[in-house]
């Protein structure tokens, strides 16, 4: 395994070896709707298990390393400004502001800045995902009834 580190985030990638590894995992745990428990054993009488929302994100890693994913990993901090918002949604700065003016999402002042929480942003990100998701699938069942499709 090999790690890149700058500033807030790190680049993992992995050997053939640790994907092998991560499927016979995956494949071990099946699909599950809730996340096992997962205990980690550092002596013979010291053992901890990992709370629940923990051990969906270690078995998430799992899942991406067995698909052989280069997985990155970074931090968001829980307030951001318009200028990281807008990055994070892929959209301009007054494309954002517009939003924020339209209460599509939920911004406040600090001082005379505008920030957003990073909950609500990625939640928007979610949405509009979300919406281009059905609006594709309209789109090819349009298609389907008009023949346009092989």
């Amino acid at each position: 395994m090999d790690t890149l580190q700058r500033d807030d985030r790190a680049t993992v990638s992995v050997s053939p070896r640790e994907i092998e590894q991560a499927r016979n995992v995956r494949e071990f745990l099946g699909d599950r709707e809730s996340p096992p428990a997962v205990t980690v054993e550092t002596d013979v009488d010291r053992h901890l298990t990992m709370p629940p929302e923990l051990a969906a994100l270690v078995l998430r890693l799992v899942d991406l390393v067995g698909r052989g994913c280069t997985v990155t990993i970074g931090s968001i901090p829980n307030e951001v400004t318009t200028t990281v918002a807008a990055g994070m949604l892929g959209i301009s700065r007054p494309s954002l502001m517009k939003l924020v003016r339209e209460g599509k999402i939920p911004a406040h002042k600090v001082g005379s800045h505008t920030r957003l929480h990073s909950k609500d942003v990625l939640a928007f990100r979610r949405a509009q995902l979300e919406h281009q998701s059905k609006a594709f699938d309209e789109l090819r069942a349009l298609e389907e009834e008009l023949g346009l499709r092989d």
